[in-house]
């Protein structure tokens, strides 16, 4: 089975190829990522050298680039090519409308077009918006996003969906909760503590740091992943998430206590506009159907993020460098297909 994986520089994308390449023998992967600040070629650099792995740099809004691969034969797309960090969302949304919107657009027609046997796209618990107690138990629950990040994935699934019912392509959204774990970009909140933690740099904790999350370690995402890649029987949408709900200012607690440093570091800041409250999603009907469930204790999990982050402080350091090309074409050799789509990176937002 070939594979094309979008997205798979990112954090979830490059745990997932490495845990394809891992786990599923029968499967090669193509991964096609733009390679922006927040994709980055080292995660992958060791498997680049696997006869199941080819790295193709590009758009997934380009449709000559997407055409291209699935026309060589691919018999699965696992999108997970994203813009996904609310804050940049707020300040300009057009990036995620490009690659969460067209980008989920121009991959569907290709797919379309290509006779592609299965189609998976991974979009977020965020589209349900905030909920005051209990949890979303349906996952034909209304969809009320509350940034433009959300309402990008949000208007991404309903293409999706209207592919599936007009075309007939044979789809299956998932809906995860939030996933930590090696090798997220600092912008996010566990590795944005940790890194500030590991220098001694205040917290910043948006508003009264009492806003909920559901968080699953990523591996547990990518079996939850590659179950659903092996039922080709399981179309329409499923919410996945492993019951591990926790406070911004409890686990930035957590955390300082884990590395040993002091409570005093937390700075509660002005609140993210149009800021979530909670999230909670009932994801019983995956587990039923795929029998999947979740592995990783929450303190487990968090615990060995920690350590990787201190053992991995070139990843950290980086990641606040301004360009990669070079580096990843000499790193990567013939491995690396260059399109016409230039990458780019910038630093990290403070």
């Amino acid at each position: 089975m070939r594979v094309l994986v979008t997205g798979g520089a990112g954090f979830v994308g490059s745990n997932f190829v490495r845990h394809l390449l891992r786990n599923a023998s029968e499967i090669e992967v193509i991964n096609l990522d733009k390679l922006t600040y927040a994709g980055n070629a080292d995660n992958l650099l060791d498997v680049s050298a696997d006869s199941r792995y080819r790295f193709v740099l590009g758009d997934i809004a380009d449709a000559r680039i997407v055409d291209s691969i699935l026309q060589a034969g691919v018999d699965s797309v696992v999108n997970l090519a994203a813009e996904t960090h609310v804050d940049r969302s707020i300040l300009d949304s057009a990036p995620f409308l490009h690659t969460n919107v067209l980008g989920t657009q121009v991959l569907l027609e290709s797919a379309r077009r290509h006779n592609i046997r299965r189609f998976i796209h991974v979009s977020s618990d965020e589209i349900y918006g905030s909920v005051q107690k209990g949890e979303f138990r349906g996952e034909d629950a209304t969809l009320a996003p509350s940034s433009p990040y959300a309402a990008s994935k949000a208007a991404g699934d309903h293409l999706v969906s209207a592919y599936a019912r007009t075309y007939g392509l044979p789809c299956l959204i998932l809906r995860p909760s939030n996933n930590y774990g090696p090798r997220q970009f600092p912008e996010k909140f566990i590795p944005l503590v940790i890194a500030n933690a590991l220098d001694g740099k205040p917290l910043p904790i948006y508003g009264d740091g009492l806003h909920e999350r559901d968080w699953m370690h990523v591996e547990d995402f990518c079996a939850a992943l590659l179950c659903a890649l092996r039922m080709p029987e399981a179309l329409g949408v499923y919410n996945i998430s492993a019951n591990n709900p926790m406070v911004n200012l409890n686990l930035a607690g957590e955390i300082l206590r884990i590395l040993g440093k002091p409570t005093s570091l937390v700075r509660h800041v002005a609140d993210r506009l149009g800021h979530d409250r909670r999230y909670a999603m009932d994801s019983s009907s995956f587990r039923r159907d795929l029998g999947w469930e979740p592995k990783i204790p929450f303190e487990e999990g968090l615990r060995s993020t920690v350590k990787w982050y201190e053992a991995n402080a070139q990843f950290l350091e980086r990641t606040r460098t301004a360009e990669y090309c070079r580096f990843y074409e000499r790193n990567y050799g013939h491995r690396i297909i260059v399109s016409h789509v230039k990458a780019s990176r910038s630093a990290p937002e403070d």
